[in-house]
């Protein structure tokens, strides 16, 4: 399946440039393309979007806001004349960062970041699928974290990103807690509130309104209450 991507770019001669670059790569079709990231937000809601080249200095939005305004964003290679943004950029998890006027050379380097961490990716979660491993990989920063199942203290919801504490350190990555209670099981982990999951069995003590754990006392909320005492009783 080839990857869709959009150019978002207020420079018609840089969507020029891109779309010559993508059309001698196979793999990747594009999908759409604006002069500013507002007109971008449609396609988003209603397709997948695996990849966005994306200026930086646009009119209405510039790039590094219409990242932070994304929940789960797609892969995204950021594309400017402006090597200040760079340090945001990379802080918001971009694959790469690529200075205008961008050479043939850095572009492919670029897409080829993008394909082998999608790569890296999709062989991880095939080998846990495959091998029913009790740990997950979760992306923090640049790199991919292993978590091992039994180590998870609890999960936090801090906006758009969770941390997840263990006995030995803390990860944070950005998702919902909603999508990341999904690849939990059910009889070793209870949501206790919306903004924590617990370990069932690191639990220290619990009350009607609050649960100790690893030396931390997290809230009961209230929609939460009757389940998790049905749970813990």
């Amino acid at each position: 399946m080839k990857t869709r991507c959009i150019i978002i770019d207020d420079d018609p001669l840089a969507i020029t440039v891109l779309e010559s670059y993508l059309e001698k790569v196979d793999k990747i079709d594009i999908i759409a393309k604006y002069n500013n990231a507002i007109d971008a937000y449609d396609i988003l809601r209603k397709e997948k979007i695996d990849l966005i080249f994306l200026d930086i200095e646009m009119p209405r939005l510039t790039g590094v806001d219409f990242i932070k305004t994304l929940n789960e964003p797609p892969s995204i290679i950021i594309t400017s004349a402006n090597k200040d943004y760079a340090i945001d950029g990379f802080e918001l998890n971009v694959i790469d960062y690529l200075m205008k006027p961008i050479t043939f050379g850095r572009f492919l380097k670029a897409v080829n970041k993008f394909f082998l961490f999608h790569q890296s990716v999709s062989d991880i979660n095939k080998l846990t699928e495959e091998k029913n491993e009790n740990f997950l990989f979760v992306k923090e920063n640049k790199k991919m974290v292993k978590v091992l199942f039994k180590d998870i203290l609890y999960i936090e919801s801090i906006k758009d990103y969770v941390k997840i504490a263990t006995i030995s350190k803390s990860v944070i990555t950005k998702e919902q807690i909603s999508a990341f209670e999904n690849k939990l099981d059910k009889k070793d982990f209870i949501r206790i509130h919306r903004s924590y999951i617990v370990s069932i069995n690191k639990i220290e003590a619990f009350s009607a309104t609050t649960i100790e754990i690893g030396n931390k006392e997290l809230p009961i909320g209230r929609s939460y209450k009757n389940s998790v005492m049905e749970k813990l009783s």
